[in-house]
This record gives structure tokens, C-alpha cells and sequence, in this order.
């Protein structure tokens, strides 16, 4: 598969969002071994997770924890494989999310994390969503500290703002390898933090790229020129999508979600399809609605 850049590290261009393979709706372990796998044979080395995505009380850090006996069962070389998680945001299993930036906090769930990841140094922890009731530059100076401990290698933030990705840009004395916003045909409001992460050679991870769970699916049929590109070409229209995300900018890496083997596969091949110019022509239409 093509690589993008992400920070220090080299990874797909098409990543693996494994949140719904811990929360409502989540499949048994079985289907989450066999998704995770493909995922891997198909090229995929960035496999995105955090330690709030759960389903019932006392589960936090389910995700961690399955994403990493899979990869440990998996066959084949893992050493490629970067799995980024998230610290800042909780779910106590009735279905709510609360947000938790109080730097001491930020510290521990980074060394908890570090604990069920089985490692010494996480590959890329990212500030998971602002606390209003922290400073910004509060929290994103504890992944300031984790990073020069070892805690972490790499420091990410996620649905941020621009003036809070250049905030965290200065925190981290330069070191903000990634931003994670939501990002899709649906959702085009986090273009101008694409924009900026371009322009500061800082990868952007869209997550819920293809509208999220329980509209990925019909994503051709609410964005049809989607659909008509695809049918030219004889891919699926979420190929068509996540090829279009990736046109966007060369720092843009994709996390679309999957539980099922046939899902990652699917959006895997995108990475191999090239849209023309009148085909991004046409795509970037929805950046104006």
C-alpha cells in the first residue's frame, strides 16, 4: 500500500478506526481478530483506538486491549504496525462521554495505556477532545512532558480548532505530529484545519470519513457524484471517497471504522485508486455547499 508520512513514522495511506469493534454493536472477539488481520495483509500499519471506546461499566481500555491480542496473534511481521491512542475523554458504559484534561489525569491514563499496550514508549498518544474547564495549553503540556519522559514518541491532538492546533503546535515545541477531526463529504466543516495541517506538514487523520457508523454504507446515495465517479470506474463509492480525501493533501491519512474483514478491505484498495482532475473537480463541489 502507499505511505504517508505521520510524524517520525511511515504508515498507510489508509489507516483502521477499531472503535466499532468495542461499542454498541460490537462483534465477538472472533470477527474482530479476523478484521484486524485483514486489515494488516492488506498493508494497513496505522490502527487507531482509544482507551474510552467501550461498551460496559468498568471496560475502559476494552479497545486497547483487543486491538492488541490481535496483533500479537497475527502471523505475519507487526513491526511496521503504529496503534495510536487517545487519553482525555471518558465513558463510564451508560452511554455517555465526558471529557477529563486535567494534566495529572493526562498522565496517568498515558502510563495505564502504555501498561495494556504491553509497551514502554506509546507510538502516538493523542489528546482525545478539549476540556473547557482546562486550559488548552495545560493539557497539551502533558503530552509535552510524556514526551520528553518517554512515555509517548509521538503527541496528537484530536478535534481541535486551527488556533488550538497551532497552540498545541507551540507547546509541543514543534512536535505535533498529528490532528484528528472529523472529516467527510457529510462533514466538511474541519477543511480549514486540513488546510492548515498542510501547510505545517502535520498529518490529518479524518475520522468517520465515511459519514460514520450506520451511514457508510449509503454514503453513494446521499452523495451522488460520489456514486457517479464510482460507477465509472467500477469501484464502490466509499473507494471513490476516501481517494478523494487523500487527493485533498498529502499529509490527509484516513481512519475509516470496520468490523467486518470485507469493510477495511474495501476502503484498502482506495489507496491504490487515482482520481483525474475532473473527477476532483467535480468531488470538490461538496466543499462548497
Amino acid at each position: 500500500m502507499d505511505q504517508r508520512n505521520l510524524g517520525q513514522t511511515v504508515v498507510s495511506a489508509i489507516g483502521l478506526g477499531a472503535m466499532p469493534m468495542s461499542i454498541e454493536g460490537r462483534p465477538d472477539e472472533a470477527r474482530s481478530f479476523a478484521t484486524i488481520h485483514a486489515a494488516l495483509d492488506a498493508g494497513v500499519t496505522l490502527i487507531d483506538i482509544a482507551d474510552a471506546y467501550l461498551l460496559n461499566p468498568g471496560e475502559t481500555g476494552h479497545n486497547e486491549q483487543l486491538i492488541t491480542r490481535a496483533v500479537a496473534a497475527y502471523p505475519g511481521g507487526t513491526d511496521a504496525v503504529l496503534i495510536a491512542t487517545k487519553a482525555g475523554s471518558l465513558r463510564p458504559g451508560d452511554g455517555t462521554w465526558y471529557q477529563n484534561g486535567d494534566p495529572a489525569y493526562l498522565k496517568e491514563a498515558a502510563k495505564a495505556s502504555a501498561l495494556r499496550l504491553g509497551v514502554d514508549s506509546i507510538g502516538l498518544l493523542q489528546f482525545h477532545r478539549p476540556d473547557p474547564k482546562v486550559p488548552y495549553a495545560d493539557s497539551v503540556g502533558a503530552f509535552a512532558e510524556l514526551l520528553d519522559e518517554g512515555v509517548i514518541r509521538q503527541a496528537g491532538i484530536s478535534n481541535a480548532n486551527p488556533d488550538q492546533i497551532r497552540e498545541a503546535h507551540d507547546v509541543l515545541g514543534g512536535r505535533l505530529a498529528s490532528v484528528q477531526n472529523q472529516f467527510s463529504p457529510a462533514f466538511v466543516s474541519s477543511y480549514p484545519e486540513l488546510e492548515l495541517c498542510a501547510e505545517m506538514g502535520i498529518a490529518f487523520l479524518p475520522w468517520s470519513p465515511l459519514g460514520g457508523i450506520g451511514k457508510a454504507g449509503d454514503v453513494g446515495t446521499r452523495f451522488v457524484l460520489f456514486q457517479q465517479v464510482a460507477d465509472a470506474r467500477g469501484v464502490s463509492a466509499q473507494q471513490v471517497v476516501l481517494a478523494w480525501e487523500l487527493a485533498l493533501a498529502d499529509v490527509v491519512i484516513p481512519i475509516p471504522g470496520a468490523s467486518r474483514p470485507s469493510s477495511i478491505l474495501d476502503s484498502a484498495a482506495a489507496a491504490e485508486l487515482e482520481l483525474s482532475e475532473d473527477d476532483m473537480a467535480l468531488l470538490g463541489s461538496v466543499l462548497q455547499d
